[in-house]
């Protein structure tokens, strides 16, 4: 080689102009990629708040056993499918879109029977009421206590290019439990 030619691979080696460039470029991406991710981890975790709400506002209203309007459906049933929808359109949450909890949560009666099967009042299909229920006691015991579960599941969509949660829905569970207010 020439001199010419050592002497522009040696300065070409040793030139940083442009360097930021080009890390720019490689960095930017994932940073994206980073804040879209916590974008969309925190309205999963809202939509979870929200819904976890719409489960005890269902619960407590259960556990009162009042209804003007209630014919052939249980009391406890209709108030809390009635506020836990209420509960999820004051969130700005669809109520059409809940469903039953996969698998179905299994508690015992108040008599020490199997528990309740899932109702679900004036919303077929979509939120698992069962009452009454028997509660576990602070104390260890498992006696006593009779209350009222809500319980459902609620769809959440990811929006994240070039990952596997990409335009994947997860189902997010709700629970909620309330001892009955004539104890």
């Amino acid at each position: 080689m020439n001199g010419f030619a050592v002497g522009f691979m040696r300065r070409l080696a040793t030139e940083t102009r442009g360097a930021e460039i080009a890390e720019a470029a490689a960095v930017l991406p994932l940073m994206f990629m980073i804040l879209l991710g916590i974008f969309w981890f925190g309205q999963a975790f809202s939509i979870y708040g929200a819904i976890t709400r719409a489960a005890q506002e269902g619960a407590r209203a259960g556990a009162i056993p009042y209804c003007a309007t209630c014919t052939g459906v249980p009391t406890s049933v209709t108030n809390a499918a009635n506020a836990a929808q209420a509960a999820l359109q004051a969130s700005r949450l669809d109520p059409t879109q809940v469903r039953f909890p996969v698998p179905r949560p299994s508690f015992l009666a108040c008599g020490g029977s199997a528990g309740p099967s899932c109702s679900s009042g004036s919303n077929p299909n979509a939120f698992c009421v069962q009452a009454p229920i028997q509660l576990t006691n602070p104390t260890g015991g498992t006696t006593g206590l009779c209350g009222v579960s809500v319980s459902f599941q609620y769809p959440f969509r990811f929006w994240l290019p070039c990952t596997t949660l990409n335009n994947r829905q997860i189902w997010l569970n709700a629970t909620a439990q309330v001892r009955l207010e004539n104890q």
